[in-house]
């Protein structure tokens, strides 16, 4: 038996509530520590739509990454500057302009019977109507209908843009989504009657292809940024200013409307590098062409 005097009992009696009070903050910290990850990795799961690239880093999840050549639009999301060399794509990849990776002919497409027409098809040098007001009446109208099939020829054949002579329709419409992926179904552009109004005196090189001209590709020089007037499927008209990416795509689909084909702007080097391919689609056309 120990006996204590007071003195000592008081001191072991603070002592050992000292103890207590720190070994219950330690099981309180050791319990909460998880309750805190879960709860941040909850509430970061819940905004995922939003920011998923946090999510990942804060839960340290371990999801395996797209390829970056899974899709070759997602590594020219801008199209690669002319004054630097070594990020230009190669002749093989210049396709990946306007069909984000080496065109395909997809064959019947699901939900419509239009399909790209290739050079030297004559509906791709005719004159191109305006569409009057009264087809323009929203989502139900005719125009409506084949802006969405032609949404689906362009992802079909692997495209980011698809002018409406290129399906054998004669009208000033066009269509776009300059990330070329149907996920991204926001960024779908429909142009009716569109105009360039203003082009920028400053102008860029860039190697473009076409749907309507498989396997091929060459420079071509562009107005780095444009101003551009034209309606939606309502009719109510738009006022716009592109640059850029968007610019190119928008003036390679305009010269369309115009009945202008991207080898039209070739250099003439340029051109004697695919006149072969040309001459070749024209014998394979037959008459009727337009050259």
């Amino acid at each position: 038996l120990c006996v204590f005097g007071n003195d000592n009992i008081d001191a072991i009696s603070s002592s050992c509530m000292i103890q207590a009070a720190t070994l219950k903050t330690m099981h309180l910290r050791s319990y909460a520590t998880p309750m805190a990850t879960t709860a941040l990795c909850t509430m970061l799961r819940h905004t995922a739509a939003f920011t998923p690239i946090a999510r990942q880093a804060a839960c340290l999840t371990s999801s395996p990454q797209p390829s970056s050549t899974s899709r070759v639009i997602h590594s020219l999301s801008r199209p690669p500057s002319a004054s630097s060399p070594s990020s230009r794509p190669s002749r093989a990849l210049s396709w990946s302009l306007f069909s984000t990776t080496e065109e395909i002919d997809p064959g019947p497409i699901e939900g419509t019977d239009l399909r790209v027409l290739k050079y030297p098809h004559p509906a791709l040098r005719a004159p191109n109507e305006e569409i009057p007001m009264e087809e323009l009446t929203g989502p139900g109208s005719e125009i409506s209908e084949i802006a969405k099939e032609m949404f689906l020829v362009m992802y079909g054949t692997v495209g980011v843009g698809l002018a409406a002579p290129q399906v054998g329709i004669n009208k000033r419409l066009m269509v776009y989504n300059e990330s070329g992926d149907s996920k991204k179904w926001m960024q779908e552009t429909v142009m009716v009657n569109p105009k360039i109004v203003e082009f920028s005196e400053a102008k860029d090189v860039d190697e473009e292809g076409c749907l309507s001209f498989p396997e091929m590709g060459g420079d071509v020089e562009r107005s780095k940024w444009i101003k551009v007037e034209a309606q939606n499927l309502k009719g109510k008209k738009i006022k716009k200013k592109f640059k850029g990416w968007e610019a190119r795509i928008f003036q390679h689909e305009y010269d369309h409307l115009d009945g202008i084909v991207y080898v039209d702007r070739l250099t003439e080097d340029g051109r004697k590098e695919v006149q072969p391919q040309l001459d070749e689609m024209i014998a394979d056309f037959g008459e009727g062409g337009a050259i």
